[in-house]
């Protein structure tokens, strides 16, 4: 691998920020042609959240698999097949005639998409040099990332007003054609090691992780339209919890985990962690509040909301590069505690200027900046003290982790803020929309709050610069690569 780390391919990188955009991308990209895909396929209403529920669920699953599958099977196995399901599943999802062919399509979608999403962030971590060309490739990820959940709002209503619904699904495919054709060039081979020298695959925890999460995932989705008091939500929670200690259980227990439950007993690995899903939980439920209130509120039209997001995108690669340039003076903690305090000070601001006669500069635009320069900032430590120092042979595992976090993040802040924001108001008057709105703001900025200050105490007097594997890291790989 060092060759390619002294020397990666000029496509390499294109290659990985493209999963990260479509990805992205497509958690959001349907949500606003919902009523054209329900009308267009005869959708019964109680069934429509489906086409974003089965996405999420099986990404959201299956991410663990993924990552630690890239590890088992190779980085550039997985990238194609990754490529290849989610391209699919794509043109499936676009071709569907009848409403069970569209969920059962983007249920393939997101399990393509969780084999594509940890294999980005582990090429990024062994093939780039530790420093500045590290820094700026996990920059652009994370930027890539949160510009295509961005984008996805303003392209869905495009694409839905001037093509019809069916282009958000096939809008994917020459995306995905073009990025196989030069996966073959960006990506090297993953040489195929003696069976004794590989990793095996531990399929119980697999089925337990994917199990529990997916219905981690579908009981706090259900909590926006059942409650939490309903069985429906708190049976599926439930089991969930059931699953997730049984997995904890079994992964102590087993040889080869699918997740080395040590990985956590690191500082910066556990910071990161808490921070993506903290974050994440903040930093989602913004999207969603501002979304309603600029349609509710405002009297935004769909392609107008999606154009106010715009400067969003702007402010994360604002952040990034900031990020990128501040890295090697700050480190991981202290740009994490900085970029999370910044989000959370946006966030504030939202909550201070929305009302029911504001304006799109004020109560929107303002916010908005703040919260994407500080969000952006803190793209860059995280994936560095995710994946920093871990063995090579398990930063698919590492990968998938961090990326759980920040899926089960979003999740649950939607889940836990949705409810604290509909119990501020019960009509559609505009200011009871606008207190139940402040109210999940308050709490957004208290969730990015919680993340800086658990980054600051989480790294606290540890190495977390962008440096090479820590000492500690390079003995425990030598021990793990001698005992397969």
């Amino acid at each position: 691998m060092s060759n390619s780390r002294t020397n990666p391919s000029r496509w390499l990188l294109p290659v990985l920020l493209t999963v990260q955009f479509l990805v992205s991308l497509d958690v959001s990209v349907v949500n606003i042609a919902l009523p054209d895909i329900g009308s267009g396929l005869g959708f019964a209403p109680a069934s429509l959240a489906w086409v974003v529920n089965a996405y999420a669920l099986t990404f959201g699953g299956l991410l663990m698999l993924g990552g630690r599958l890239a590890d088992v099977a190779g980085r550039r196995r997985m990238l194609v097949a990754g490529f290849a399901v989610f391209g699919a599943a794509s043109l499936a999802g676009g071709l569907a005639q009848a409403p069970g062919q569209l969920i059962a399509a983007r249920a393939v979608q997101g399990a393509g998409a969780a084999a594509l999403a940890p294999v980005a962030l582990a090429l990024i971590t062994v093939t780039y040099a530790p420093g500045r060309a590290r820094s700026r490739a996990l920059g652009l990820w994370g930027a890539a990332g949160a510009v295509g959940g961005a984008v996805g709002v303003l392209a869905g209503g495009l694409l839905t007003d001037w093509a019809g619904w069916r282009s958000v699904m096939l809008v994917n495919v020459p995306v995905v054609a073009a990025a196989l054709a030069v996966t073959g060039r960006a990506v090297r081979g993953d040489g195929r090691p003696d069976a004794a020298d590989r990793p095996r695959l531990d399929l119980v925890g697999a089925l337990l992780v994917t199990a529990g999460t997916a219905l981690l995932v579908l009981g706090l989705a259900q909590t926006e339209s059942h409650g939490w008091s309903s069985w429906r939500s708190t049976g599926v929670l439930l089991a969930a919890g059931l699953l997730l200690t049984a997995f904890t259980v079994t992964e102590i227990r087993v040889r080869h985990p699918l997740l080395r439950l040590g990985l956590l007993a690191d500082g910066p690995v556990l910071a990161a962690n808490v921070f993506a899903l903290l974050m994440s939980a903040g930093q989602f439920a913004a999207f969603y509040f501002t979304s309603l209130y600029v349609q509710r509120v405002l009297g935004y039209g769909p392609t107008a909301a999606g154009a106010a997001f715009l400067p969003f995108c702007a402010g994360i690669v604002v952040g990034t590069a900031v990020a990128t340039r501040l890295m090697g003076r700050l480190g991981v903690g202290r740009l994490l505690t900085a970029g999370g305090l910044l989000g959370a000070t946006g966030l504030a601001l939202w909550a201070l200027t929305v009302s029911a006669d504001g304006g799109y500069a004020l109560s929107v635009l303002l916010p908005s900046l703040v919260t994407s320069v500080g969000t952006g900032m803190c793209f860059v430590p995280l994936g560095t003290a995710a994946t920093d120092g871990v063995a090579p042979a398990e930063t698919g595992m590492a990968s998938g982790l961090l990326n759980t976090s920040r899926q089960l993040g979003g999740a649950i802040g939607l889940g836990v803020l949705v409810t604290v924001a509909a119990a501020r108001y019960a009509t559609s008057d505009p200011q009871a929309l606008v207190d139940g709105y402040r109210t999940a703001y308050w709490a957004a900025a208290a969730l990015m709050t919680a993340a800086a200050a658990a980054a600051g105490l989480l790294t606290a007097g540890r190495s977390t610069g962008s440096g090479g594997p820590r000492p500690d890291e390079r003995r425990r790989g030598t021990e793990l690569a001698g005992r397969r």
